[in-house]
């Protein structure tokens, strides 16, 4: 079982959606990232940034689910990273209302020595000269380095966001973004183009419609679980990429078919983090829940062809 080094945000998110809204709570692509990885029961380290106003008790939660915190730094008399949005009906569309970069502008990652020699680095959205930055503090090259990125900077540090490519095994973005990095519509196309940019493989996103993993001529397509209900669809882009880097690194197998139950487990955990506000459903998740769902995933994609 290898060691799973994390790096993204850990902040404050008030969120609304057509079911309620909340005041500040706990959220980051770091904070998803690390509880769906937690399930695994493998050695992780979160690398971030936080102010002083950030509560002890979502200190003791990180703790309490085996997550090293070393690495997150806490300013003193700093304020955390805040986020506030409003998601529309449909649940796909959200407005940005508030971004407060806070300690996060001026934030200058250290990888604690004792995860340095991680075998699995998951570089969470953030700023491409951070996640290069953690890279190049690893002792030696991981066996996989994968990592989560948004349109944001494809806007505005396209340049420092290629550069980092160059040096990752697996890219986690949404069809969207795909087509954007590439400008090809197809996923296909998109898929092949971001291959040559250096990643071995390839992930996109599609949200309710599920996710597709790319390697030289061969795709996989894992389909999301159909829900009665998404309460709030925060977080379930980074619930997915601590589900795959997590089982990947608790597993220790970095072969195609295993990137395809990695895909498979990220969607599942994702599945649960879309039910209730924040990071909520994932702070209580147990494990005979998530083996019931990966038996309906299954039951899902599990099928006799009989040929004529």
């Amino acid at each position: 079982m290898g060691k799973l080094l994390i790096v993204g945000t850990v902040a404050f998110d008030a969120i609304e959606t057509p079911f309620g809204k909340t005041d500040k709570i706990l959220g980051g692509a770091a904070t998803f990232i690390g509880l769906a990885a937690a399930q695994f029961g493998l050695d992780s380290a979160i690398v971030s940034v936080v102010g002083d106003d950030f509560p002890s008790d979502y200190l003791k939660l990180l703790k309490s689910k085996n997550i090293d915190i070393s690495g997150l730094k806490i300013v003193k008399g700093g304020k955390t990273f805040f986020w506030k949005g409003k998601y529309h009906n449909d649940m796909n569309t959200r407005d940005t209302l508030a971004t407060e970069l806070n300690v996060l502008a001026d934030f200058d990652p250290v990888v604690p020595e004792n995860y340095n020699d991680a075998e699995v680095v998951m570089l969470g959205n953030l700023h491409p000269n951070i996640q290069l930055s953690v890279i190049n503090q690893m002792k030696k090259r991981p066996k996989l380095i994968i990592l989560d990125t948004m349109n944001f900077w494809m806007d505005n540090s396209l340049d420092e966001l290629k550069k980092v490519i160059q040096h990752i095994d697996v890219i986690t973005i949404n069809d969207e973004e795909a087509r954007q990095l590439t400008g090809e519509y197809s996923l296909v196309k998109a898929a092949a183009e971001i291959q040559q940019m250096g990643p071995k493989y390839v992930v996109i996103k599609k949200g309710e419609h599920g996710a597709l993993l790319f390697h030289k001529e061969k795709v996989f397509f894992a389909p999301a679980l159909p829900l009665e209900e998404v309460f709030d669809p925060t977080g379930a882009g980074d619930t997915f990429a601590g589900g795959f880097a997590g089982y990947l690194a608790a597993t220790d197998n970095i072969s195609f078919n295993n990137l395809k139950n990695a895909v498979i487990h990220g969607s599942n955990l994702a599945s649960f983090c879309v039910e209730r506000f924040g990071t909520e459903r994932m702070q209580e998740l147990d494990r005979k829940e998530i083996d019931k769902r990966l038996h309906q995933f299954k039951a899902l994609t599990q099928f006799d062809i009989e040929l004529q």
